[in-house]
């Protein structure tokens, strides 16, 4: 399992993502679920993937294969001319790719997976979209700002209640590894390093981009200090009494 957040916002776009990888407790590696494409002046493209692991990378592969600008390997990314086109590309090799599942659909492995396809080209706006195994997507809008992927639940109520498509991107980030910490803390199957990028609306490369690591002192501050507040907010919070009165 894995845990990927993208966020759109006014300034641009948040990415961020787990790189555990387990099957089973006695066998968890660190895998890169985060990738980008950029042309400096004309578009940036990210993807984060979730789900099996032969898929995803299959996918990836495929994308950086056709980005060598062969005759035989079109369309690329970077031929896209929106948005929609990507996410359509990424949908079809998602697609394509499940049902050549080597099994023939035989045995009882899951094979799904799902992709956040997020970026902005010239000429339109940062836009997200998530794409299902099925090849079909749906894109965030205002009412839907950020998609999730992988072991979402623990970390989606930091977000519903702390967003605002208006924050600075310093308020993103750590709104963002706040649902982190509390899925790592959740959820064994979610763990660091995290990488994390920065898209900037209308500047075609990454603004900020870096993984962040377990020994990470910010990292660390913010797992600590979170920690603290929720148990002051707690003890903050009206006593129940077992007498039946309530305070109002």
């Amino acid at each position: 399992m894995t845990y990927c957040v993208g966020m759109l916002m006014d300034r641009g776009l948040v990415l961020m993502s787990d790189t555990r990888t387990n099957s089973g407790v006695d066998n968890i590696s660190v895998f890169k679920k985060m990738h980008c494409w950029s042309v400096p002046g004309e578009r940036i493209i990210g993807i984060m993937t979730a789900g099996n692991l032969a898929t995803t990378q299959r996918v990836v592969s495929l994308l950086e294969e056709r980005q060598k600008a062969k005759p035989d390997r079109h369309p690329t990314l970077l031929e896209a001319p929106t948005m929609f086109d990507v996410a359509q590309q990424v949908g079809i090799l998602l697609r394509d790719t499940i049902e050549l599942r080597p099994d023939g659909g035989t045995s009882r492995v899951n094979f799904g997976a799902t992709i956040i396809v997020a970026g902005q080209i010239k000429g339109g706006d940062p836009r997200v979209f998530m794409v299902y195994p099925e090849g079909n997507f749906i894109e965030a809008t205002i009412d839907t700002p950020f998609f999730q992927i992988g072991e979402a639940k623990y970390g989606r109520p930091i977000l519903v209640r702390g967003y605002d498509r208006a924050m600075s991107f310093e308020e993103a980030i750590k709104l963002v590894m706040v649902s982190f910490d509390s899925t790592i803390a959740a959820n064994l199957s979610v763990g660091l390093p995290l990488d994390l990028l920065v898209m900037e609306k209308d500047n075609f490369v990454p603004l900020h981009e870096r993984r962040i690591l377990a020994s990470d002192p910010y990292y660390q501050s913010i797992s600590r200090t979170w920690g603290e507040a929720m148990r002051d907010a707690l003890v903050s919070l009206p006593a129940y009494t077992l007498d039946g009165h309530q305070p109002g």
